[in-house]
């Protein structure tokens, strides 16, 4: 959903290194999390497995409305693998991204920043909304839409910040633009957020032990 598809060379070297630097703070922080605060076990690493190439998969399948527009499953990625892990997962699944031309290297922190944004959204929604929503499918729904919500903003932001080398734009002209895709992104967003919740649905039905405190 929220992804920066920009080209090299869109941002200037400062902002670029900016974003990547916080970017490799975010990934320093989910790796002691993962190997020193709470340690990942072998189904985690399994499910954040299958979630890396699901999620990579359906990433490059374009829906052809405004130039294309995608579904990333970062909040799904949210609710199963969690923040720390979820962090690595979009990592690899930018930067593969990248080498296959779906965005530039150099807005790959950038990028990172959007999805992680999306993932910590999501993984505090769905606990949150616990005790309001007890219903699987209404809960990963709403969950789904807060956290590609909060992702688009997160893009509007790191690029109004940032600014684009060679645009002529005003910033109001560059926001009304922005505004433009995000709500269509917003709009696919609906049907990803069905996607999702029928999934979790799924998932608590027949493997509820794959999802923390859940149950069937």
């Amino acid at each position: 959903m929220a992804h920066i598809h920009l080209e090299d060379g869109s941002f200037t070297l400062f902002w670029v290194a900016l974003w990547w630097v916080i970017a490799l703070v975010v990934i320093a922080a989910a790796l002691i999390w993962v190997r020193s605060v709470k340690k990942t076990d072998n189904r985690k690493i399994t499910l954040a497995a299958f979630c890396t190439a699901a999620a990579f998969a359906i990433f490059q399948v374009s829906i052809p409305l405004f130039g294309g527009v995608h579904l990333n499953l970062t909040p799904l990625i949210g609710i199963l693998a969690g923040p720390a892990l979820g962090s690595l997962i979009v990592l690899i699944i930018n930067i593969l991204s990248a080498a296959i031309g779906h965005g530039g290297w150099g807005l790959v922190g950038a990028n990172l920043l959007v999805n992680v944004t999306e993932v910590l959204v999501a993984y505090v929604t769905w606990n949150v909304l616990k005790r309001l929503f007890p219903g699987a499918f209404a809960r990963a729904g709403i969950t789904t839409l807060t956290g590609l919500f909060c992702g688009n903003l997160a893009m509007i932001a790191i690029i109004l910040v940032s600014g684009v080398q060679g645009v002529t734009q005003t910033s109001s002209q560059v926001l009304a633009g922005l505004t433009l895709i995000a709500g269509v992104n917003m709009g696919v967003a609906v049907i990803e957020a069905f996607i999702t919740g029928m999934i979790i649905a799924a998932i608590i039905k027949t493997r509820p032990d794959l999802l923390e405190g859940e149950r069937p």
